[in-house]
């Protein structure tokens, strides 16, 4: 799932090519994608593009008022790609017209390019049969109820070790489960927070409200610099380049079976029922091997 770093990538990428482009036509393509029906999705033709942001790992396109607003107001595209969905930038399309409910394919965006001709685009497609990604065209992004019940940003200066603490505080749950919360901090999943973890030297299982102001602040701080490098490795690739840079990057996540990159000793996992932890005894747990969720004792 593309989380905070692979998103602000995203967001930097299309800023680059759709801010101060018109929107020719926007569609649709597969019946679950579209969330909203007020404004039309159609409210969007016409209108340039001013800005991409993003807000924890959902993509928003903001559109001016142009002829489509009663009140001018602008509207916003706001996008979350969910576990399998995915963008692909398009600088040309196929002369057929897409067919709907047919592959992947689940919206496409394209611009107005000189004179009324064509442009460039994008498509949104979603792979395998969980079809969770999701489009709202919204008046405000609050609108969305994920957007709406997001945490603090963990890049925002305003999130301060001591803040960050205070979220930790009050959390009596598995650390592991407080950083993919969306609701306590925003934009972390299930790849990152393993990686923290890891660089952190932290077991997984440790309760929040247990950890030390030394040890918060201190996660504080890898949070951060976890994160923001992964930002920048992931900010100069383009679009399609993304995913493959984030696996690359991976020290602990998804590397089960695999010697850790710092002290050799063999990655473990624990499985859920739709996902998986990955994490190294020695450098997390004093050695000792996390059993199942569902059986195991809070590590201290």
């Amino acid at each position: 799932m593309p989380e905070l770093p692979e998103v602000e990538a995203l967001a930097g990428f299309l800023g680059e090519r759709l801010k101060g482009h018109t929107v020719a036509t926007v569609r649709p393509l597969a019946v679950s994608v579209l969330k909203t029906y007020d404004p039309p999705l159609d409210a969007l033709e016409g209108r340039t593009v001013t800005d991409v942001r993003r807000h924890g790992k959902f993509l928003a396109l903001t559109a001016d008022g142009g002829d489509g607003g009663a009140d001018g107001a602008p509207l916003h595209l706001v996008i979350h790609l969910a576990r399998a969905g995915w963008l692909r930038w398009r600088e040309e399309f196929p002369a057929a017209p897409p067919r709907p409910g047919k592959g992947p394919l689940a919206l496409r965006l394209r611009l107005a390019g000189p004179d009324g001709a064509p442009g460039a685009g994008f498509d949104l497609t979603e792979a395998g049969t969980q079809k969770r990604l999701a489009v709202y065209c919204v008046r405000e992004p609050s609108e969305v109820p994920g957007v709406a019940r997001l945490g603090p940003d963990p890049l925002d200066p305003d999130l301060t070790p001591e803040a960050f603490a205070a979220l930790l505080r009050r959390e009596r749950r598995q650390v592991k489960g407080v950083l993919r919360d969306q609701s306590v901090i925003a934009g972390i999943g299930n790849a990152y927070s393993d990686e923290i973890l890891h660089a952190a030297r932290m077991s997984p299982f440790k309760l929040a409200a247990a950890l030390t102001d030394d040890e918060a602040r201190a996660l504080h701080t890898t949070v951060v610099d976890t994160l923001r490098r992964a930002v920048e490795q992931s900010r100069d690739l383009a679009a399609g380049e993304v995913k493959a840079g984030k696996r690359a990057g991976m020290r602990v996540h998804g590397r089960a079976g695999q010697p850790c990159p710092v002290c050799g000793d063999t990655v473990r996992e624990v499985s859920y029922r739709d996902s998986a932890l990955q994490y190294c005894p020695t450098c997390q747990t004093g050695g000792k091997l996390l059993a199942d969720r569902r059986l195991s004792r809070l590590l201290k």
